[in-house]
């Protein structure tokens, strides 16, 4: 590829393309990891160039214990992204994370269990990354910039808690997780970010509330047609987020 990549955003669950791109050229990749997800789409979008991954795979495959990380995340920095930005959708804990609200973590805390999480565990220099703040300040800023401009009314901050799915969790689980400080859940998140860092890539989270987490809210059971409503609701607000911020 031979100009700039301005932007690569890896979709969760529910969005499979970005919309309103000019698909310029498709890239299948193989890492030392093993294939990503899915195809890498690269195309142009409000004039910057952009690159799109589906992490589930375009027909939503892979769940999220079996999505390839390492392989995903280095995929994309081969492309030398400016700014990695990633869809993690996610169930609601507490009253500022609603469903259909749109949040913008700043810490994250892992409860996954088995994953591959580093580039380090097998062969290579030992690194010890800093993990303190998980999230780029400079791409959350940028985030949060944007959906002022573009009306999106983002939740400005929040803990990320990092489950291991494919199952969605007990009651007594997130009320653990709420203690923990937790704000949002979701199953992709970890070891995500931490790739990312490894990588050195200026990588944020945008994380799209489907529903309430188990006993949270209402407490009524989850119904999958209130899901895709609710993700739905929140992709129709990304093609102005990302004009916002591209432009």
């Amino acid at each position: 590829m031979s100009s700039r990549l301005d932007l690569a955003v890896i979709g969760g669950s529910g969005l499979y393309a970005l919309p309103d791109v000019t698909l310029r050229e498709t890239l299948e990749s193989d890492t030392p990891w093993g294939a990503p997800s899915g195809p890498i789409r690269i195309g142009e979008l409000h004039g910057r160039n952009v690159a799109f991954l589906a992490r589930h795979g375009e027909s939503h495959n892979l769940p999220p214990h079996r999505v390839n990380y390492r392989a995903n995340m280095h995929a994309l920095a081969q492309l030398q992204p400016a700014a990695v930005l990633a869809i993690n959708t996610v169930g609601g804990i507490t009253a500022c994370c609603p469903p259909r609200a749109l949040v913008v973590p700043d810490q994250i805390i892992d409860y996954t269990t088995g994953r591959p999480s580093s580039y380090w565990d097998e062969a290579g220099p030992m690194r010890h990354v800093e993990f303190g703040e998980p999230y780029s300040a400079r791409l959350r800023e940028a985030l949060l910039q944007a959906g002022e401009r573009a009306g999106a009314g983002l939740v400005e901050m929040g803990c990320y808690g990092a489950t291991q799915g494919p199952r969605f969790e007990t009651r007594a689980e997130i009320a653990r997780m709420r203690q923990d400080g937790c704000d949002i859940v979701g199953m992709t998140g970890m070891p995500e970010a931490a790739l990312a860092r490894e990588l050195d890539l200026d990588y944020a989270c945008l994380a799209p509330v489907a529903n309430w987490a188990a006993g949270c809210g209402d407490g009524v059971e989850i119904s999958l047609d209130e899901v895709f409503a609710n993700l739905a609701a929140t992709n129709a607000v990304l093609p102005r987020l990302l004009e916002a911020l591209l432009v």
